[in-house]
């Protein structure tokens, strides 16, 4: 079994977190229809994750019909860019980084919300190489998506460590090839660091 050298972290749920979730986020505009609604625009967002297409339109006519008089980019804004990194994460990130390994992006994200991680959040500058969907034109679980995700890291699948928070996506990443396991953040910190030891990647304690 060949050593891992890099680690590629999902986002949402390991990365970043929304405080209340989802539905909270959206009941201002819909009440008890955020549930009905969000399920209804996650499905028609699907092709825009791997690029085709453009979320804000479509979005905006999901709103209409809600009866939603709110500007979309207003709702957008307000909900979709709800986003909190994990402090504690990230720390896990950086002494990655300091014990020699790769640190990378793979996400699924349309271009709207994929582009407030890299340029606002500043993530670009925080991963060696950042795999968002939209980017790559194919989404996760696809193991396509991983396969192109090692090809921008240029390593051997195997050398790869990926964590995610969704078990379709670990089984995706394990048909890559890559190694792979399941986290989120409500576990806490200490199951991911044992993940990590797990894959023979044991790092500091924290100063």
């Amino acid at each position: 079994m060949a050593p891992i050298r890099h680690v590629l972290f999902d986002a949402d749920g390991v990365l970043q977190d929304m405080p209340g979730g989802w539905y909270a986020a959206m009941e201002p505009y819909l009440g008890d229809k955020a549930r009905e609604f969000l399920h209804r625009t996650w499905k028609e967002e699907l092709p825009m994750l791997a690029g085709e297409g453009d979320y804000l339109p479509l979005l905006a006519a999901t709103l209409a019909e809600y009866g939603v008089e709110t500007p979309v980019e207003v709702v957008y804004r307000d909900v979709w860019h709800r986003i909190v990194p994990s402090d504690e994460s990230f720390a896990i990130v950086e002494a990655l980084r300091q014990e020699g390994y790769g640190v990378h992006l793979g996400t699924n994200q349309e271009k709207y919300r994929g582009g407030h991680m890299r340029t606002t959040l500043g993530y670009d500058e925080l991963f060696d190489v950042s795999c968002y969907s939209y980017d790559l034109g194919v989404a996760k679980p696809d193991p396509a998506f991983f396969v192109e995700a090692a090809r921008r890291i240029a390593a051997d699948p195997s050398t790869i460590l990926f964590i995610d928070d969704t078990a379709a996506n670990v089984e995706g990443a394990s048909r890559a090839g890559l190694a792979a396991g399941r986290w989120d953040l409500s576990q806490g910190h200490d199951p991911l660091l044992a993940l990590l030891r797990e894959h023979g990647i044991e790092l500091p304690p924290p100063a």
